[in-house]
Order: C-alpha cells, then sequence, then structure tokens
C-alpha cells in the first residue's frame, strides 16, 4: 500500500461535495497527474447527472494557499520537452472545465494564500468565489513568458473588464484580497481563520436553496454573452417555464403564500 497522498481529494459531506487540490508541498501546482485527478473528480461528480446528493460544489485547496499554477520546475527538468508536459497538464484541466461548465450545480471557489496563474484562472471560472484576506491574485503566465491558459482569457473579462483584465494578464502584479473583491474577482473576503466556517455556511445555504433554478441560473447567466436579446429572452421564457414543473416551485410559491420558510429538494 503507498503511503503518498493522492493529489485531489473529493470528499462528500451531505449535499456539498469538496474537490480539495492536495499537493501543499508545492502550493497546490499543477502537474499532469495533479490535472488528470482534478478531471477525475470533476467527472465523478458530474456523473451523478444533477440527479445524485451533489447540490454544491466546492474547490479548495490545502496547505498555505489555493494553487500557485503550474509546476514550474517540470518545464525546466526537460527544457526541450517543456511543451509536451504543459500540453498534457492543459488537455487534462482544459477538460475538466468543460466537464464543470455542464454542471447542473452551483460551483464555489475557496481561496485562501497563493491564487496564481491556472489557480486564478479556476477561480474565475467558478460560479462564486469566497476568499481569505490573506489571500494574493497574480496571472503569473507573463513572467514566464506564457499566455492564459485554464479559461482565464476567457473568464477573466467577463468578471473584470477588458481592459482591466489585459493589465492584469500582461503585467501579472499582485493584487490582495481587498482589491480582488473591488474589482469584481470575487464575491466576498472572510478572516483566513474563518474560510473553512464561511466556506461551508455559504455551501450549506446554497444546498437548501432550489437547485435545479440554480442550474437554469448558471446557465443562462454563462450563455449569455454568445447570445442575442432575442435568443436570451426565448431561453429565459424556457427555463422559468421548465422550473415552473418542478417541486421547487410548487413548495416555494406555497411557502411564499403561507408566509414560511421553503423546503427545498432540488427536483
Amino acid at each position: 500500500m503507498s503511503d503518498i497522498a493522492p493529489p485531489v481529494l473529493l470528499v462528500r459531506e451531505g449535499a456539498v461535495s469538496w474537490i480539495r487540490l492536495n499537493r501543499p508541498g508545492v502550493l497546490n501546482a499543477l502537474d499532469e497527474p495533479t490535472a488528470a485527478a482534478f478531471l477525475d473528480a470533476c467527472r465523478s461528480v458530474a456523473g451523478e447527472g444533477g440527479t445524485g446528493p451533489t447540490r454544491v460544489l466546492v474547490i479548495a485547496g490545502n496547505g498555505r494557499g489555493f494553487m500557485a499554477g503550474g509546476d514550474v520546475g517540470r518545464f525546466n527538468d526537460d527544457p526541450a520537452a517543456a511543451p509536451a508536459v504543459a500540453g498534457a497538464i492543459i488537455d487534462h484541466l482544459h477538460e475538466a472545465l468543460r466537464v464543470l461548465d455542464r454542471l447542473d450545480v452551483p460551483v464555489l471557489a475557496s481561496v485562501h494564500g497563493p491564487v496564481a496563474g491556472a489557480g486564478m484562472s479556476l477561480a474565475s471560472a467558478a460560479d462564486l468565489c469566497i476568499a481569505a484576506d490573506d489571500a494574493k491574485f497574480t496571472m503569473a503566465y507573463a513572467r514566464i513568458g506564457a499566455t492564459p491558459d485554464g479559461s482565464g482569457s476567457f473568464h477573466l473579462p467577463r468578471l473584470v473588464g477588458l481592459r482591466r483584465a489585459m493589465e492584469l494578464a500582461m503585467l501579472s502584479d499582485v493584487i490582495d484580497a481587498a482589491e480582488a473583491l473591488r474589482i469584481g474577482l470575487v464575491n466576498r473576503v472572510v478572516p483566513a481563520a474563518s474560510l473553512a466556517e464561511e466556506t461551508a455556511k455559504l455551501a450549506e445555504r446554497l444546498a437548501a436553496g432550489p437547485t435545479v433554478a440554480y442550474a437554469g441560473v448558471r446557465h443562462l447567466m454563462r450563455q449569455s454573452f454568445d447570445r442575442t436579446l432575442d435568443q436570451q429572452l426565448d431561453a429565459e421564457r424556457d427555463r422559468f417555464l421548465a422550473t415552473a414543473a418542478t417541486d421547487d416551485f410548487r413548495e416555494g410559491v406555497g411557502a411564499f403564500i403561507a408566509k414560511r420558510k421553503p423546503d427545498f429538494t432540488g427536483r
């Protein structure tokens, strides 16, 4: 039996599933096994098809930081092989992001310490992001003469605007959690000592909500950038009518009329 810890942990706590990056000795830097394990964890959650126990997914990192990006040391081991090494990592990571994008549950990133490179891209790809006040964000790619991966060039402009995204990507400056909140990169900032507790509270609140409606919200919002207004209005109508046929809709309406708290089941 191997004593080597897995690079990614998938932990299910009731209706909340946690994917934890688990290479704390290298600040959870991505190598090929880690990226492959992350993809496997995402596929495991996706395999529930929205009908399993998971009603919200949290992505977090163990140790002193969320993720320091790619394992740059691997690129230096054999410079001639660096493109192939990077390609294998990117292929796994990008497929994982495609899986996450298609999920029917909210995705919450919980970040602390260094949030760099692919770590910043991954945090940007989540539906919501809660940050510890010790979090430090940097795109970092330009520092090694590289361009963004991990959907950073897609999600970052949508979160902070094109000009700000250009600046973050080209200059690769480090910004703190307060600045990340100010520019819209994260939703909220909490004391580092309270991050786990506050993340769990937010995840449990989401898990207790109308998760079928949440699925509709995330897909409507994510697809809105590629649609005309007419197309979006049609999509809104279709989604609303689909949710109006759910148990959660009936429960929500009944609770509203009765002036009581709804008991949503995700169906």
